[in-house]
């Protein structure tokens, strides 16, 4: 059996895709948007000894398994992988291919990660950050474009183009919040500093941010520096347990974007407390977070076996909607206002995906070749999960009234 015979009898026929083995073996469409190139025989000991998405990321990391085309339509595979299951003839089929070292476990590729500790324990997370974002501000700089944001932008219309979508997400946090001059706001998760800059320019704010990468910080502190805003933002390298409303806050309003996929099911209790003493009487909480649909609460997400939780997201979990909604009001806040950007997170990432394609060689300078593809299937791979709808995103606005008035207006303009 070649090793196209191989692919064809486990993924069935007719595929979407092209396949080319080593052995010189094709199968697919000739016009197939895209070809598998199964370089050599350690991309099946890769996937043979960890089935699933974390053999075939491993294969692709390393470069034993490429894409020769579009990786989008290299992704139209997904949907036969439900379905896979290898039978006790394909194994041995896969035994007579690679020999007596069918079995043999390879060394993970570069840049899977390995944390030591307890999980969500400040120094793991902070372990878990730096494998993820400090990775070269300058090749962020490339795959997220000039605002250096990462996180879903809100698009009017497609055509808008991804720095205005991001220029919009900022003004929407900030009209949720009701952001007006001279307020404090607390950016927790504050990246580069996108919403912080964004809040003092056009706002009037003065505002703190709180990171735990240090090549955030150190970029951050930068382009505030050169924004002039000194005076009236910073940023810290600093856990959000770290924080105390007695020496740091109190805030009027707090935005949390794109980070409480690290918190961890165990620590949203104190995630929200802690954000709740940190925020005066009528103030406001934004948090913008990736969920999880309800059918797939089950599933540890990212699964801690997976590709993503391996390579891009150590540790990272992901919740559903109600079971969040419900955390935030046990902290004591009201939640007023739940929106699905779910198809705005699927365009942003498209976007992403377009830019680290259109400068691929100088992003592989910048972090690596195996950093380089790891993110090159985790963008795209997310962006069609976004578009199936397994995977979401939600802006939920919560206010601290105790039990008094809520400041919202009766029907908000946002």
């Amino acid at each position: 059996m070649t090793v196209a015979d191989l692919v064809s009898s486990v993924l069935g026929p007719d595929l979407p895709v092209g396949v080319r083995g080593y052995d010189g073996s094709q199968l697919g469409p000739p016009d197939a948007p895209a070809t598998l190139v199964l370089r050599s025989p350690d991309a099946l000991r890769r996937i043979a000894t960890a089935p699933g998405e974390l053999g075939i990321g491993r294969a692709y990391v390393a470069g034993d398994l490429d894409v020769e085309g579009d990786i989008f339509g290299a992704l139209e595979l997904r949907h036969r992988f439900d379905t896979v299951s290898i039978t006790p003839s394909q194994w041995l089929e896969i035994a007579k291919i690679l020999g007596p070292t069918a079995m043999r476990r390879l060394p993970p590729p570069p840049g899977e990660a390995r944390l030591r500790g307890r999980r969500h324990s400040p120094g793991r997370d902070a372990a878990a950050i730096a494998h993820h974002y400090d990775v070269s501000n300058d090749f962020y700089r490339r795959l997220l474009g000039p605002s250096l944001t990462y996180s879903c932008a809100v698009w009017a219309d497609p055509a808008v183009g991804l720095e205005a979508a991001q220029d919009a997400k900022h003004d929407l946090v900030c009209r949720k919040l009701e952001l007006r001059p001279g307020m404090r706001l607390l950016d927790v998760g504050c990246g580069w500093g996108s919403m912080l800059l964004h809040a003092a320019r056009h706002y009037g704010v003065e505002g703190l941010g709180v990171t735990l990468s240090r090549a955030q910080a150190d970029l951050a502190s930068k382009r505030i520096a050169e924004a002039g805003l000194t005076d009236r933002v910073s940023v810290r390298v600093l856990d959000y347990r770290d924080l105390r409303d007695g020496r740091d806050g109190p805030f009027d309003a707090i935005s949390s974007i794109g980070m409480f996929e690290h918190v961890g099911l165990r620590k949203l209790d104190e995630y929200f407390s802690r954000l709740f003493a940190l925020l005066r009487p009528g103030g406001r909480l934004l948090n913008h977070a990736i969920s999880r649909p309800w059918r797939a609460q089950r599933r540890v997400a990212f699964a801690r076996s997976g590709f993503i939780d391996r390579f891009v997201f150590p540790d990272g979990e992901l919740h559903e909607i109600g079971s969040v909604v419900t955390a935030i009001q046990r902290a004591g806040f009201e939640a007023r206002h739940v929106e699905s950007l779910r198809e705005h997170y699927a365009l942003t990432l498209r976007a992403w995906s377009a830019n680290l394609e259109r400068d691929w060689d100088a992003g592989v300078a910048d972090a690596g070749m195996a950093r380089a593809r790891t993110w090159r299937l985790y963008i795209a791979a997310s962006a069609v999960n976004f578009e199936d709808g397994n995977t979401q995103v939600h802006q939920v606005l919560a206010t601290k009234n105790d039990d008094g008035p809520s400041g919202m207006p009766l029907r908000p303009a946002f």
